[in-house]
C-alpha cells in the first residue's frame, strides 16, 4: 500500500491541476491506448488455429478498412502474398473472410442458399436506393421471379432494336451536347459518359416515354442515388448523413416519375397501341407464382433497379474504354478501319448483326472489363459453418469459416494474375487474339456449366478467371445487354470523334469510394470531331 500511495498521491495532484479539456484528452488517449492494446492482445493470444489467418490491425472496429477502401486490389494482393488465398480482415467492425482465386470464386459465388446469403448483406445498401419489395428486399425466390420478368427486355430480338436506338443517342450526344461543344476541345469523360449512359439505357431498356422525361438533371439524380452505395452504408444506411438525404430525395423523385407513367396508362384503360411494347408495359401485366399481380410501386422500384444496373456498370466501363483509347490512338484508327473493311467504306447504320462481326470492337470492351470490372468485391453472409481448402504460401490447409463471418470474393484478382494473363496490368485488346503472346491461358479449367435458378438457363461455373459479371444465381442478368450497349457506344464514338491524352497527363487512378469502382473524376481528355 505504501508504494501505491507513493505513486497515486503525485498523480492525483497532477490531475487536479490540469484543465478540463486536457483531462478529456488524457482520458481519450488512455481509452485509445487500452483499446489498441486489447485489440493487439486478442490477435496475438486468441488465435483460432481452425479459422483463416487474420490480417493484423492496430485499431478495433476500423481494422483494415482504410487500406481496403483506398485500393482493394493492392490490399488483396499484399494479403495473398503473406497469407495465401484465404484470410480474414476487419471491415468496419465486421469479420470478413476473403476467398481468392478461381476456387474461392466457385466457393462463394456457387455457395448454397443454406450456407451463404446475399440479401442480408446488401439490403441495407440497395433497398434505400431501389425501393422496397425488390431485389434484396425480398426472399431469394421472389428475386428469381423478378429476374424472370425483367428478361422480357433482354432477348436477342430486343437487342436488335436497341442497337439503332443506342447508336442514335450516342451520335446525337457527340454532335449536340454542350459537353462536346466545338470541333475540338476537352471533356471530362466521367460525367459525360454518366449522362450518355442514362440516355442510352433509358431509351433502350425502358422506352421512349421514359427517355423523354430524362434530361441532364437526371444525371444528378443518378449520382445522388449512386452515392447511396457508399461503403459506410454497410453500417449507416439509416443515418441522416448528407449523402443519404440526397439519396432518399432522388429515390422518391425517380419513383414518382415511373408511377406517373403507370398511373396514366392505367387511367387510359391499360391498353397499348399495336406494336407498342416496353418494360413498364411488361411489368404492369406480370403476376407472381402465388397469383399476386406485381404492385405498381414494385414496378417503379424494379425500373429504378433496372436503370441503375444498366447505367452504372456501363457508365464506368465506357469511361474506362475512352480513357484507355485516349492512350492508344493506334487502336482507335484500327477500330474505324475494321468497320470500313467489314461493313463498308460508307459506314452504314449499325445493326445487331453487323456489330457481332466487329471482333476488335468486342475485344476492346472485353479487355477493359478485365482490368476495370465495376464491382471489385462480392459479399455473402455465412449462414452455416463452412470448410474451405486453401493454398497458403507454404502449404495447403483446411479452414472453418464460422457464421459470425461474412465471406468475400474478388473475381478481378484472377483477371490481374500473370499465370492467367501475361503482363496483366497492360491494357492490350489484342491479347484476346488467337495465338497472341499475351493470350489468356485456360490452364486446364473446367468447361462452362449452366443451371436454371428460376429465370432461365445461365452460366453456373465460376472457374474462369474472367468473371466481370459474377457467376451463379446472382450473376448479372444484364450481361449480354451490357456487351451490346458498350459495343454500340464504342463503335459509334469512333465514327465521329477521336480522343487523346492531354500532354504530360497519365491515366487517372480508380475511385473506390463507392461500392462500384470508376475512374476518379475529373478525367479530362482532348477530343477532335472527325
Amino acid at each position: 500500500m505504501g508504494l501505491l500511495a507513493t505513486i497515486a498521491t503525485p498523480l492525483e495532484r497532477l490531475i487536479h491541476t490540469l484543465p478540463t479539456y486536457q483531462l478529456v484528452l488524457l482520458g481519450f488517449a488512455a481509452f485509445i491506448t487500452l483499446a489498441v492494446g486489447l485489440n493487439v492482445a486478442r490477435q496475438v493470444l486468441l488465435k483460432d488455429k481452425n479459422a483463416p489467418p487474420e490480417v493484423f490491425s492496430w485499431f478495433p472496429v476500423l481494422g483494415n478498412t482504410i487500406w481496403y477502401g483506398m485500393d482493394p486490389f493492392d490490399f488483396f494482393f499484399a494479403c495473398k502474398k503473406k497469407y495465401g488465398d484465404v484470410f480474414t480482415f476487419i471491415l468496419l467492425g465486421r469479420k470478413v473472410t476473403v476467398c481468392l482465386g478461381t476456387k474461392g470464386n466457385e466457393f462463394i459465388l456457387n455457395g448454397k442458399l443454406k450456407d451463404v446469403n446475399a440479401e442480408e448483406i446488401y439490403t441495407g445498401l440497395t433497398t434505400p436506393v431501389f425501393g422496397a419489395g425488390v431485389v434484396y428486399d425480398c426472399e431469394n425466390a421472389k428475386l428469381m421471379e423478378q429476374k424472370k420478368f425483367v428478361k422480357f427486355g433482354l432477348t436477342t430480338e430486343a437487342f436488335r432494336s436497341y442497337v439503332d436506338l443506342i447508336s442514335s443517342e450516342t451520335k446525337s450526344f457527340v454532335q449536340n451536347n454542350k459537353l462536346f461543344g466545338g470541333q475540338t476541345g476537352t471533356v471530362d469523360i466521367v460525367p459525360a459518359m454518366a449522362e450518355l449512359t442514362i440516355y442510352t439505357a433509358s431509351r433502350s431498356l425502358q422506352g421512349k416515354e421514359v427517355r423523354d422525361k430524362f434530361d441532364s438533371t437526371f444525371a444528378d439524380l443518378y449520382h445522388d442515388l449512386d452515392m447511396g452505395f457508399s461503403p459506410i452504408n454497410f453500417m449507416l444506411s439509416w443515418a441522416p448523413l448528407p449523402h443519404n438525404r440526397k439519396r432518399d430525395i432522388a429515390q422518391r423523385k425517380m419513383a414518382e416519375t415511373y408511377l406517373e407513367i403507370i398511373k396514366a396508362r392505367r387511367a387510359a384503360g391499360g391498353k397499348r397501341a399495336e406494336g407498342e411494347e416496353d418494360m413498364i408495359w411488361n411489368l404492369m401485366s406480370c403476376v407472381y407464382k402465388d397469383g399476386t399481380p406485381v404492385p405498381d410501386k414494385e414496378v417503379a422500384h424494379m425500373m429504378i433497379a433496372l436503370l441503375m444496373a444498366g447505367q452504372h456498370s456501363s457508365s464506368s466501363t465506357s469511361s474506362w474504354i475512352l480513357l484507355r483509347l485516349a492512350t492508344r490512338p493506334d487502336i482507335q484508327e484500327e477500330l474505324l478501319e475494321e468497320q470500313k473493311k467489314i461493313l463498308g467504306e460508307d459506314l452504314p447504320p449499325l445493326t445487331y448483326d453487323n456489330l457481332q462481326k466487329l471482333t476488335l470492337n468486342a475485344k476492346v470492351v472485353k479487355e477493359t472489363l478485365r482490368l476495370h470490372a465495376p464491382i471489385h468485391s462480392i459479399l455473402r453472409k455465412v449462414k452455416s459453418p463452412m470448410a474451405i481448402v486453401a493454398d497458403t504460401p507454404t502449404s495447403t490447409k483446411t479452414y472453418m469459416i464460422p457464421t459470425t463471418h461474412t465471406v468475400m470474393s474478388s473475381p478481378g484478382v484472377t483477371a490481374r494474375e500473370s499465370n492467367f494473363f501475361p503482363e496483366p496490368m497492360l491494357w492490350e485488346p489484342h491479347r484476346w487474339d488467337e495465338g497472341h503472346s499475351l493470350a489468356y491461358a485456360q490452364l486446364g479449367l473446367e468447361k462452362e456449366e449452366f443451371e436454371d435458378y428460376g429465370y432461365g438457363m445461365i452460366s453456373k461455373g465460376a472457374s474462369s478467371p474472367y468473371l466481370p459479371f459474377g457467376a451463379g444465381r446472382h450473376r448479372c442478368i444484364g450481361e449480354q445487354f451490357a456487351y451490346v450497349q458498350l459495343g454500340t457506344v464504342l463503335a459509334t464514338m469512333v465514327r465521329y470523334v477521336k480522343f487523346r491524352n492531354i500532354e504530360g497527363k497519365s491515366l487517372v487512378p480508380t475511385d473506390y469510394s463507392s461500392l462500384f469502382s470508376r475512374p476518379l473524376s475529373p478525367a479530362v481528355v482532348e477530343f477532335e470531331k472527325r
